[in-house]
Formats: C-alpha cells, sequence, structure tokens
C-alpha cells in the first residue's frame, strides 16, 4: 500500500540515510534466528521494522520536538548471516567499528542471541580490544534469564558472563512468573545479577525503575548496553512474540523505558529482539510497536545533557 505524501509530515523512515559513517544514532541490523529454541523467522524483522517507521513522523508531541531538529541518523544495513561463530565475528567487529561513529547504537534483531555478539562488540569498542568487559554493564528487559545451558536465544547472558561480564553489573528487568526455572534463577544469584520482577515494577515509574537499573550497570563503567526483549511485553501487544507471556508490560511503558534508555549518556547500544514478523497480527501491532521504540530511542537521545 503506497503511503500518502505530505511535504508538512516527514515520515520517519525518511530520516535515515544509508550508509553515513558518522551520525547521533545509527541503526543495525542483526538477523540472527539460526540457534532458536523454538524455529523463527525472526530475521525478516529488521526489514519489516524499516517499513514500520514510514508509518510515523519524528514529532514528539509529549516532549514538544522533533528529534530531526536535533541529531543525525544513519542506517548501516544488515550483517549478512549473523548466526555461528563465523557469524557473531562478524557482528562483533561490525559493532566494534561502528560504535565511534555514532552516540547510540541501535541493533535490530534477530532473536536473542544476537545479544552476545552485539554485546561483545560494543565491549571491545568501548575497551579498544577484543575479549575485554570491564568497562560494560548490561541491562536486560525481558520475561526471561537467558542463562540456559548451551548456545541459543536462551543463552546469551550466561555467554557473557562466562567471556569476562561481571554479574554484579548485569541488571534483568521485567523477569516473569512461570517463565523460567529454579534452577536458572539460582543460577542468576551466582553470578551476582541483579533482578527487578515484573511484580516489582508495578505501580512503579518506569523512570524510577530505570534509574536503579542503570545506576546498579552503570557504576565503575564506560558504557551501558540495554538488551530490549519486546516479549518482556504482554502478550496481547506483542503477538510476534513467541515467548510473551499474559501481564507483561504494557506497550506504553515498553516505549517509556525506550525512552529512559535514549536519554542517558552511558547507554551506547540497545537492542530489540525475539519478534518474529510472520507471526505478528493483521494490524502489525508488535512490528510497529518495535518501530515505535526506535523512535522513542530517538527522541531521549536527542534530550541528552
Amino acid at each position: 500500500m503506497e503511503l500518502h505524501h505530505d511535504p508538512r509530515w516527514p515520515r520517519a523512515n525518511g530520516w535515515f540515510k544509508d550508509g553515513l559513517k558518522s551520525a547521533d544514532l545509527a541503526l543495525l541490523g542483526v538477523g540472527t534466528h539460526k540457534s532458536a529454541l523454538t524455529p523463527n523467522n525472526a530475521h525478516m524483522t529488521p526489514a519489516a521494522v524499516r517499513a514500520a517507521l514510514a508509518r510515523y513522523s519524528t514529532w514528539s508531541a509529549s516532549h514538544e520536538i522533533d528529534f530531526a531538529d536535533h541529531i543525525s541518523g544513519s542506517d548501516l544495513g544488515d550483517v549478512t548471516d549473523p548466526d555461528g561463530p563465523a557469524g557473531e565475528e562478524r557482528v562483533i567487529q561490525k559493532v566494534s567499528e561502528a560504535l565511534p561513529g555514532t552516540r547510540l547504537l541501535v541493533a535490530l534483531g534477530g532473536d536473542n542471541a544476537m545479544t552476545f555478539s552485539a554485546a561483545s562488540g560494543v565491549a571491545s569498542g568501548v575497551a579498544g580490544g577484543v575479549g575485554s568487559f570491564e568497562h560494560l554493564g548490561l541491562v536486560t528487559l525481558d520475561a526471561h534469564h537467558d542463562v540456559r545451558d548451551g548456545i541459543s536465544n536462551g543463552s546469551p547472558v550466561r555467554r557473557l558472563i562466562e567471556a569476562g561480564l561481571r554479574g554484579e553489573k548485569v541488571v534483568q528487568v521485567g523477569i516473569s512468573d512461570f517463565a523460567n526455572s529454579k534452577e536458572y534463577a539460582a543460577r542468576v544469584r551466582d553470578f551476582g545479577i541483579t533482578v527487578i520482577r515484573r511484580d516489582e515494577m508495578r505501580g512503579r515509574p518506569m523512570s524510577d525503575v530505570m534509574a536503579e537499573a542503570f545506576a546498579v550497570a552503570g557504576r565503575g563503567t564506560k558504557a551501558i548496553y540495554v538488551d530490549i526483549d519486546v516479549d518482556v511485553c504482554d502478550r496481547s501487544v506483542a503477538p510476534a512474540c513467541p515467548a510473551a507471556t499474559p501481564g507483561g508490560l504494557s506497550a506504553d511503558e515498553l516505549r517509556q523505558i525506550a525512552f529512559e534508555c535514549g536519554r542517558n549518556a552511558q547507554v551506547r547500544a540497545v537492542d530489540i529482539t525475539e519478534i518474529d514478523a510472520t507471526l505478528d497480527s493483521p494490524d502489525q501491532r508488535t512490528i510497529r510497536l518495535a518501530a515505535l521504540l526506535v523512535l522513542e530511542l530517538a527522541t531521549g537521545l536527542s534530550l541528552r545533557k
């Protein structure tokens, strides 16, 4: 369907310029999907999110700011075949090379397996050398702990810690009831990870929740990586997330969280994961939510002090 053209209503997708080596916000597609615990087509999601950006503008009414007037955006394309050891190396290299040229890197997944390679790339870019996690903190928005055995979309947090990320610099926000096991919860405690459960978030402003998370993950670090696994949301607003459960965050709560991530100067990269575009409802509510998360990140970035 061809969208209406109005020169007084510029579309958000037009704000991104292809291949700029230097921009305030850079978009990168990382379509991992081959190691998923449940087979998915998450590799089709980056293109779907880019297309959905055409449905929105760059004007934030609630903050009374058009971020296009204040920051620049670049689309760096997609990492080719990002799964497996060779694919992960490509992601690490691409992210570490892109980081110096941008204030905020937004990685569009793909499933949660990409969090390991993308966060590793940020660690390398910040530290100036592969394999050093000394200066990185991690915040996950997720219903799940992602500390499973093996290599899959259920294991990136465990893999990052085994690679050198310190557990006391990891915060997991939105952990859900009946979405994890007793043994993996014990593993999280042993790692020293801070957990803010879904039930603990009810009634709290999202700005307060994220301030708590950033204070822990940002203590003594140069950069924070944020993993937004959209299955942290209630299943009614994220039907394209196979593991989303009833009772998760609302779309509005996750949008507020994305804004706070964009506004925090320590946040250098954010991923948006676990959406399978082929499973979305006819109104594309999950894909459109992901596009709005990108725009909330950009708005927050434009208001960084």
